[in-house]
């Protein structure tokens, strides 16, 4: 018996590994995106449609200088700690944020004025100190080790993964592909239900949901296939029929079949983005993130094409890793951010989904308030943006810490030890995704451990 069960059990490996692959990023011609193309049986109705969005930063987000302290007695000690990396006060004045929270004001960092305008007019909010955990912790807690901590933190990978799937590195799921998993059966084309802007993500992999990479040009193509082939329409012809034929062996058999289906689906979605029109948001399309974003905006004006009522999504934003040169690289990059960010909104308008497309920020962790003279170094909590036209914003969620060192936030060097977990923030998400209370665990395991599991961005 276990020998006529060897075959099978090595098939199931094989479709697991292929889907987690991913090999659709960037590798030229011949790149297949080795996705579970299964088509789901039914779709909900066309106007049930939510799509949520993570921008995740690579590097570490210096939420320091991202969200600043602008009451006078605040700025000071702010401005004492960080020494010469403080943003100088004058310039907080136009993104000063009306909100007084126990006396205390706060900034957006200059380069975000078009978020402050989101900000102002409620569609835009702020989680306050969020970051990884396993369960709420104090700092005596922390001192202590008395309870389960997140593993390796202050590192870029492991914190990477535990971020994006509640797991060290090495993680084989995130918590937006689990999300995929309870919605590919609603969805009339499976395929699209993650979808992969920047390349790769265990965010994005789900248990049976595997995502779908794209370019900022659209499907991946295999582009043997497309046209002719060393100026040969019988070679490209051939070639079609030789990794899309059907073959004995059960390794070839299913990556042929994979391949197929891939073949078939970057011709659904070259085909439905030809069928929306062009936006007229204007997007800076020489950034990386806007470029990506303006591909998601696109993708869902598709979403009829696509058969997509549940989606997920993907992009990304490098070097925020900041040991040095933060005064020069940071405002560019949160540049970069503000106008990717409102343009994506401004087009979720456009197509007359805002409602219905939540999109939030993410990092590594934050980072130390305290200067190491050029820029900063690994943190643990931070803030991030939560946006949407469902966003009841205007507002911050969670706890704003203290401005201080050795104070009552502080795990050394002005870290924050985060008063609101990761699990928490996409356990609100995915509740405004539809995703029921008893699924919740499902999605993020640890969320049991908290009793708060809606932190109130949506009414």
């Amino acid at each position: 018996m276990k020998l006529n069960r060897l075959p099978e059990l090595q098939r199931r490996e094989f479709l697991r590994r292929a889907g987690a692959l991913g090999l659709a990023g960037s590798a030229a011609p011949w790149a297949l995106n080795l996705a579970a193309l299964g088509e789901a049986a039914a779709a909900t109705a066309p106007n049930d449609y939510k799509a949520l969005v993570c921008v995740f930063l690579y590097g570490g987000n210096d939420h320091g200088n991202t969200l600043v302290p602008y009451d006078p007695a605040s700025y000071n000690a702010y401005a004492t700690i960080r020494q010469t990396l403080a943003t100088p006060r004058d310039q907080l004045a136009a993104t000063a944020l009306a909100l007084n929270v126990g006396g205390r004001q706060m900034a957006l960092a200059p380069q975000l004025g078009k978020l402050k305008g989101l900000w102002d007019s409620g569609r835009l909010g702020l989680q306050l100190n969020v970051g990884t955990l396993i369960q709420p912790t104090t700092l005596a807690q922390y001192n202590a080790r008395s309870v389960p901590l997140p593993p390796k933190l202050f590192s870029h990978n492991d914190q990477q993964s535990v971020w994006q799937s509640s797991s060290p590195e090495g993680a084989t799921s995130g918590w937006g592909g689990r999300m995929g998993d309870l919605f590919l059966g609603g969805n009339g084309t499976a395929t699209f239900t993650c979808i992969n802007a920047a390349g790769n993500a265990v965010f994005m992999a789900g248990k049976q949901a595997v995502q779908y990479q794209v370019s900022t040009n659209g499907a991946v193509p295999i582009n043997g296939i497309l046209k002719p082939l060393y100026g040969s329409q019988a070679c490209a012809d051939a070639l079609r029929g030789l990794i899309t034929a059907d073959r004995t062996h059960w390794m070839e058999a299913e990556l042929n079949k994979v391949v197929a289906r891939s073949v078939s689906a970057q011709g659904v979605v070259t085909s439905g983005l030809a069928g929306v029109p062009a936006l007229q948001t204007p997007f800076d399309t020489a950034s990386s993130l806007s470029a990506q974003l303006l591909m998601v905006a696109r993708l869902i004006g598709a979403r009829q094409a696509l058969g997509a009522t549940r989606q997920v999504f993907f992009v990304s934003l490098g070097g925020f890793d900041t040991h040095d040169f933060l005064l020069d690289e940071h405002p560019g990059l949160l540049s970069a951010v503000n106008d990717a960010l409102a343009s994506f909104y401004a087009a979720t308008v456009e197509l007359g989904v805002a409602n219905q497309v939540t999109t939030f920020t993410a990092s590594d962790f934050g980072r130390s308030l305290t200067s190491n003279g050029d820029g900063s170094d690994h943190g643990w909590g931070s803030h991030h943006f939560v946006l949407g036209g469902a966003v009841q914003g205007g507002r911050f969620w969670g706890t704003l810490p203290s401005v201080s060192i050795n104070g009552p936030d502080d795990v050394g060097q002005g870290r924050l030890l985060p008063t609101t977990a990761v699990d928490q923030l996409g356990a609100t998400l995915a509740t405004w995704m539809g995703i029921g209370a008893s699924d919740l665990p499902r999605v993020l395991p640890q969320i049991v451990n908290y009793s708060q599991k809606d932190m109130a961005y949506f009414a």
